[in-house]
């Protein structure tokens, strides 16, 4: 017996459908004192652009509080702390931001600014998070989490400088894939 193939099926995720908002990308309004452009893409394994992923950034003010209830400090009146962007066609990203200051880590040791990045996309079956942190920061020398990574893949964790602010591409898989954390 002969039977019919299966007829294909489109399934999600369809990130650039639902979850963009239109202040997604501005975790500080124009003109804010201090606001850079954070700007990269996402890539495959074979350096190919993901077209369809969706980043979040999520970072601490200036002054290292969080605009969350669990830091009873708060941020500040015009920083919600929050980025998300959809990759474009080319996997380009943007995200409008100011240098976050230092937070403390469990231990109570201060880590070197940094902004925590997720990223959505298909064929995860969870989001991959890493962090951002800026190389002009004296601080990273000392950040514990940076000094637990292996010396050669570091630098998957730190942006570079550009125009109008800083660079961080991810690579999802393959020659200089990004570190990724367990969270």
């Amino acid at each position: 017996m002969d039977l019919p193939l299966t007829p294909s099926q489109t399934i999600g995720p369809f990130f650039a459908h639902c979850l963009p908002w239109p202040d997604g990308p501005h975790v500080v309004a124009e003109g804010t004192p201090g606001a850079f452009w954070l700007r990269g893409r996402v890539l495959d394994e074979d350096g190919d652009p993901v077209p369809d992923a969706l980043v979040e950034t999520w970072q601490a003010d200036p002054d290292g509080r969080f605009a969350h209830p669990d830091d009873p400090r708060g941020a500040g009146v015009e920083f919600r702390g929050f980025g998300r962007c959809p990759t474009d066609a080319a996997g380009h990203w943007a995200i409008l931001t100011v240098r976050p200051g230092r937070v403390p880590d469990p231990a109570g040791r201060q880590q070197a600014p940094h902004l925590d990045l997720s990223v959505f996309a298909r064929g995860l079956l969870d989001r991959v998070v890493t962090r951002i942190y800026l190389p002009d920061e004296p601080a990273n020398a000392q950040d514990p989490v940076l000094a637990g990574i292996d010396q050669a893949r570091r630098g998957t964790l730190i942006a570079v400088a550009a125009e109008d602010g800083f660079r961080f591409d991810v690579r999802l898989r393959g020659p200089g894939e990004t570190v990724f954390f367990s969270v």
